[in-house]
């Protein structure tokens, strides 16, 4: 998967034991102290949210079922 200009994304990957890691994908166009950009800015924040927040993270399990 290729970035396109100031382009974010997350990347989920789940292991055989059925956990899941997060990654961030930052466009290689964005400097990396652009704080500005809000497609990072958006993911930085689900990323945290999907690996720090207890109830998010049941939320989307519930939804799952």
């Amino acid at each position: 998967m290729e970035l396109g200009y100031n382009q974010a994304a997350l990347i989920l990957e789940a292991n055989d034991e059925g956990e899941i890691s997060v990654n961030l994908a930052i466009s290689v166009n964005l400097a990396a102290h652009d704080s500005e950009n809000l497609a990072a800015a958006i993911c930085q924040i689900i990323a945290r949210k999907l690996t720090q927040d207890e109830k998010f993270q049941s939320e989307i399990m519930d939804a799952l079922e």
